[in-house]
């Protein structure tokens, strides 16, 4: 009995591998063809759209998984474990919400939803090499007429880890934010 358990779980395990060998040779082929759309196409017919939706940061709930990370300005995220808090900076809401978007659309981010009453955008990145789907949810705060804050939640859309995706591409964020920031601001990421 036992050994059948073993061989069900060894056969279990095989299909997995064999699944993410299928998807890697895909992966390569597409990119040897320059057709990386193919690959974006792919993602979607097999695991739904990349967007997943927008979050409402005071009520934001983290996810068990390691695939998600938050920076957060002290009392905008509810009880949500923060990763990096970010502060405030000499910038209008408006000019740091550009920056922003800037920082993203040369990442190759696509701004997939806006609101601009509430100053809170929503794209979706892609990994460099295999173009996994991430949502990066982000919203700026305003301090007061020269100043503001920005809060972001980016989670992925498959896997249960992300190898530190997410919090690497909200510290880039932070670099390319100004001098600092990054090495002052960041707190150990929860894992």
């Amino acid at each position: 009995m036992a050994e059948a358990r073993a061989g069900t779980a060894g056969k279990g395990t095989y299909r997995v591998l064999a699944m993410i060998a299928i998807l890697l040779a895909l992966a390569v082929a597409v990119l040897a063809a320059g057709q990386l759309h193919l690959l974006d196409t792919a993602y979607a017919r097999l695991f739904g759209p990349p967007d997943l939706g927008p979050v409402a940061f005071e009520r934001l709930i983290r996810r068990a998984s390691g695939n998600d990370a938050l920076a957060c300005p002290p009392g905008e995220c509810g009880s949500a474990k923060v990763d990096i808090r970010p502060p405030t900076y000499a910038a209008a809401a408006n000019e740091l919400r550009q920056r922003v978007r800037r920082h993203f659309a040369g990442q190759g981010a696509e701004l997939i939803a806006a609101d601009d009453a509430e100053l809170h955008d929503r794209f979706v990145a892609r990994t460099p090499l295999l173009r996994f789907p991430d949502t990066v949810d982000v919203q700026i705060f305003p301090a007061d007429a020269g100043h503001a804050s920005v809060a972001l939640y980016s989670r992925s859309q498959l896997g249960i880890y992300d190898f530190g995706t997410n919090l690497r591409r909200l510290r880039q964020l932070f670099e390319a934010l100004g001098p600092g920031v990054a090495s002052a601001s960041l707190m150990r990421w929860r894992g």
